[in-house]
């Protein structure tokens, strides 16, 4: 059941985006949506990616609106250093280890950090769990600090929300 609930969130998450692609919600483009969603899903099927333990919904809430915060806090951050006077941001590309364990949370704290506006991940190292990312603005210690600090909580927030030491276990191990 869990399976079939699955594949019905991907076709409906794919469908939408077809959809959004085309700007227009009319009920050819939500069908032809559909039917593109269901043939990417038969003809290039994704591996399955072990997933342990439970989602915790408070943190997962708390990680939600912190998100917002830092797109809301970056965004006038970076427009603030696109049209202020004077020479533009310096940038610099900085190393940021994480202690996130699971690929796939590994990969939702690369994704949150990119989506952050003023950073990009350029690299994930999976052995040893290191993003490098791409900073706009590394001109000061304040400010190097505070990326710093951003990833850092968004990484607690991750581990609390999925990945607590007393859940989780590598994949394989107990199944």
């Amino acid at each position: 059941m869990r399976a079939v609930a699955l594949k019905m969130f991907a076709v409906s998450a794919l469908a939408t985006v077809w959809v959004l692609l085309w700007g227009r919600f009319t009920i050819p483009n939500i069908v032809t949506g559909i039917v593109v969603a269901v043939v990417i899903l038969v003809l290039l099927p994704m591996p399955p990616v072990p997933v342990q333990g439970r989602v915790h919904l408070v943190p997962l809430v708390t990680l939600i609106g912190l998100f917002t915060w830092y797109l809301m806090e970056s965004s006038v951050q970076l427009m603030w250093l696109a049209i202020r006077p004077g020479p533009p941001p310096l940038t610099g590309v900085l190393r940021v280890p994480l202690t996130i364990k699971s690929d796939l949370v590994l990969v939702l704290a690369a994704n949150i950090t990119t989506l952050i506006p003023g950073s990009m991940v350029l690299e994930i190292d999976q052995v040893r769990r290191i993003l490098y990312c791409h900073v706009i603005d590394v001109g000061s210690a304040q400010a190097v600090e505070r990326f710093y600090q951003q990833v850092a909580q968004v990484e607690r927030l991750l581990i609390a929300a999925f990945e607590r030491d007393d859940e989780w276990q590598p994949a394989g191990v107990g199944a």
